[in-house]
């Protein structure tokens, strides 16, 4: 095992939900598994006014709560503990860094992870006050949660504000969807297996398909959604990332600039959508009412705090080209959507059909070969191929056959994403987060579909909860001659 440096990892909004839900049990799986020195500690900023000890009997409640099967070990978290430490603050006022200060102080050659798990607005109110304190150190490095703004321009101000205090190569822009861990098993597949790398191209594959479904609605973030919508909220930063995974260029290393270099070539050969093909290659859906699981749920408008007059998308698809050599002519289709019958995550690659059959089917295969890496709500990844039916059969047929390669059953416990990208920024590895340019890129992309939109009043279509979206989007790849993957 690495042994890795002393830290403090500073959590400002200590206890917010992110903190309480994501991080903290996974840096308690990270203390527990020895990747932290029982040195380091784990400093939570709130506003909250409580003990010492109400803190740490927060986090016990939360652990318990949140760690996932019987994780929580009573007599473990009595040394877990002692990693845990609280600073109240109002985080936009200045003065109030004081306490954090002087909790510091002295500690200068640590390991020190500032993750701001606060609103965007306050990341440059943080920066600035900790470089006002003289908290910022040569080995200080700061995390960025999602949404770094809703726009180009709002994108560039938190960049900016963050800029002016932290070096690039210390600034984390954290997706968590990059931490999973068969999300980084997509350069494993790709790049370590002779078997992928020559068919990885237009001349092989049809298309690809990606798709992050949600059954649940909005869950009491109703004025959230409304300002960003699916399109923000997921498309520009969620799938575009496995989009780039599944499409870059072999890196010439797993440097975090070499990965992230041919990320953003991706990024920027991708063809605009604009005018006709706003209404050809996007749809956009809002959920109405409808049932998940046979149990009546309200529609976007009637979730708490919605209004009638909100046209803002729970649902989008779209079909994306690549302009560049290796993908000429073969769509990309992504779909995201809120309210849908299931909850999933899933890349299909499909490829294409072979030239001619010799088997029994008119001259045409059965079904094309794919490949399906399920993200969520179980990680997998699952090759379909033709196979001979066994036995004494007529004319040799043929049948779909899936070569699984899940892990075993009895395999150790898959760490959480969170795991993965914080003890990624402890040793400073920057592969799986985002840089500037490639957030800027992806937001001059989808700015361009999101103007398109409000230009030509393209409004959602109603879609009811529990289906697939709106039907609109199932005859935007069916008018290509192909399907859904499992509809």
């Amino acid at each position: 095992m690495i042994q890795n440096k002393i830290c403090d990892i500073i959590i400002f909004g200590g206890h917010g939900d992110l903190a309480l839900r994501k991080l903290m049990p996974a840096l308690y799986h990270l203390c527990h598994d020895g990747h932290l020195p029982q040195e380091s500690r784990i400093i939570s900023v709130s506003r909250d006014e409580v003990s010492q000890a109400e803190h740490i009997a927060l986090m016990e409640e939360k652990l318990k709560l949140n760690l996932k099967g019987d994780c929580f070990d009573a007599e473990y978290f009595e040394t877990f503990k002692n990693y845990l430490t609280y600073v109240k603050a109002d985080l936009t006022q200045s003065s109030s860094y004081e306490k954090l200060a002087t909790l510091l102080k002295g500690e200068e050659e640590r390991e020190r992870i500032n993750y701001l798990s606060t609103s965007p607005a306050l990341f440059g109110t943080i920066c600035k006050s900790l470089h006002e304190f003289d908290l910022i150190t040569p080995q200080s490095r700061v995390v960025l949660e999602k949404p770094i703004g809703r726009d180009l321009a709002s994108s560039r101000v938190i960049n900016e504000e963050v800029a002016k205090h932290f070096a690039e190569s210390a600034i984390f822009r954290i997706d968590h969807y990059l931490g999973k861990d068969t999300v980084q098993n997509i350069l494993a597949l790709r790049f370590s297996n002779m078997l992928f790398a020559p068919i990885w191209n237009a001349q092989y594959i049809d298309h690809i398909q990606i798709t992050v479904a949600e059954s649940v609605g909005l869950e009491g973030r109703w004025d959230y959604y409304n300002e960003y919508g699916a399109m923000r909220d997921m498309i520009q930063n969620h799938l575009m990332q496995l989009l780039c995974l599944v499409t870059m260029e072999p890196p010439c290393s797993l440097d975090g600039d070499a990965v992230r270099d041919e990320k953003l070539k991706v990024i920027r050969s991708l063809r605009p959508i604009e005018g006709e093909d706003l209404t050809t290659k996007t749809v956009r859906g809002q959920y109405s009412a409808g049932a998940i699981n046979k149990e009546a749920v309200p529609g976007f408008f009637e979730e708490e705090g919605g209004s009638p007059k909100s046209d803002t998308e729970t649902f989008a698809a779209l079909r994306v080209d690549i302009d560049n050599w290796r993908w000429y002519n073969v769509p990309i289709y992504l779909r995201t959507g809120k309210r849908m019958s299931k909850r999933y995550s899933e890349i299909v690659v499909d490829f294409k059909e072979i030239p001619h059959s010799i088997f029994p089917n008119k001259g045409s295969c059965i079904d094309t070969n794919k490949l399906v890496i399920r993200l969520q709500p179980d990680e997998s990844i699952s090759m379909f191929i033709m196979n001979k039916v066994p036995g004494l059969t007529d004319g040799m047929r043929l049948q779909k056959v899936k070569l699984d390669l899940k892990a075993a059953e009895d395999a150790p416990r898959v760490p959480d994403a969170y795991e993965y990208l914080l003890l990624d920024v402890v040793r400073n590895h920057a592969a799986l987060f985002m840089r500037r340019d490639e957030v800027e890129a992806a937001w001059t992309w989808a700015d361009t579909i999101l103007d398109g939109w409000c230009k030509n009043e393209i409004k959602p279509k109603p879609y009811p909860a529990g289906t697939n979206g709106p039907a609109a989007s199932i005859a935007m790849i069916e008018k290509d001659g192909r399907s859904w993957y499992g509809e």
